[in-house]
């Protein structure tokens, strides 16, 4: 505190009037970065009917809460978003701010980095501090890991997406300030939302999957693609792809796994006809088994995963069903 600095922000993100797992988990990290600076943890919560969630905010490590809350801000709407954040990040001067990489993140990130002049480092895997105190923001890059820092300009910013970092446990003790801040009376008068349609999810969610099958580009075609479909569900698994399977429309863009996709930290991870690119690999990095089907003895996939097995998938997994089948039909038959 002695140099001025400010402090570590996070951007809270909120859906059904309840604050998004991730921007707890960028709290947790915020927590220990604002620590290591001696300053304070605080987050800005846009949204409706946000008390719990800005209580829960300072239960996972906030000092201080800026809540946005009124009923234009039901709903994200960028243009109004970023001026709240910016007129208050001008006037509080954080060190570093924080953001989600999701739909919203994805967007308002940028939008805020561009207004305030400063540098921004999206869908980071790790963040720490240099023996300079500036951020360093690591990406999977050019087949490892790249450090950028913005020694510059101020605020730091950087996006991480959920499963990066870890959920702190509540502290339903803590003390912390909720401090509510205007909202620009034009907050509706460029943008409606109309209609919200809510999306089916999977039984399955991928996030808090214990086991995950993944697909890639050697599935080769629907039928093939059906056949890892067949293995998810077989296994009580996810079903997450890489970039091709989305590309061949197999898949949804939101199961795909990766540094621009979702980050995951399951049990079990099975990559069935996958090559093992940095980019898919960097949202698998919390997996405590990887296991590998490819047909291919050098692909770059067998040197990053604990078990492989150099097959054609299209052989070799109706072979693998059909033994899982039979194990738990024998297990029920045995059943007293």
């Amino acid at each position: 505190m002695g140099r001025g600095l400010g402090p570590v922000w996070v951007i809270a993100e909120q859906g059904e009037c309840d604050v998004e797992t991730v921007s707890l988990q960028l709290l947790g990290k915020a927590r220990e970065l604002a620590d290591e600076l001696g300053v304070a943890c605080e987050a800005v919560l846009p949204g409706r009917n946000l008390e719990e969630s800005a209580r829960k905010l300072i239960a996972a490590g906030a000092d201080r809460v800026f809540l946005a809350d009124n009923p234009a801000l039901e709903f994200y709407q960028p243009e109004t978003y970023s001026d709240i954040i910016c007129a208050l990040a001008r006037q509080e001067a954080p060190e570093i701010i924080l953001a989600g990489s999701t739909f919203m993140g994805r967007e308002l990130a940028p939008l805020v980095a561009a207004r305030l002049a400063t540098g921004l480092a999206a869908h980071c895997t790790g963040l720490s501090l240099d023996e300079n105190k500036n951020l360093e923001q690591q990406i999977p890059a050019y087949g490892g890991l790249l450090s950028i820092i913005c020694p510059e300009k101020r605020p730091q910013m950087a996006t991480a997406a959920r499963g990066v970092f870890k959920t702190p446990e509540p502290d339903s003790g803590r003390k912390g300030e909720i401090v509510r801040i205007p909202v620009p009376e034009t907050a509706e008068a460029r943008v409606r939302t109309l209609e919200v349609v809510r999306e089916t999810l999977a039984s399955i969610q991928i996030e808090e999957a214990r086991v995950i099958i993944a697909g890639g580009a050697g599935a080769c075609s629907p039928e093939g693609w059906g056949t890892i479909q067949e293995l998810a569900k077989t296994m009580d698994a996810a079903l997450g792809c890489t970039r091709p399977a989305v590309d061949e429309g197999w898949a949804p863009l939101d199961s795909m796994i990766g540094q621009s996709g979702k980050m995951v930290n399951p049990e079990v991870y099975l990559a069935v006809g996958i090559s093992g690119e940095q980019q898919h690999m960097a949202g698998i990095t919390g997996a405590k088994l990887m296991v590998a089907i490819n047909n291919d003895p050098a692909s770059p996939v067998f040197q990053q995963v604990d078990l492989g097995v150099v097959e054609n998938c299209q052989e070799f997994l109706p072979v693998l069903i059909d033994k899982i089948k039979a194990h738990r039909q024998k297990k029920l038959t045995c059943q007293p």
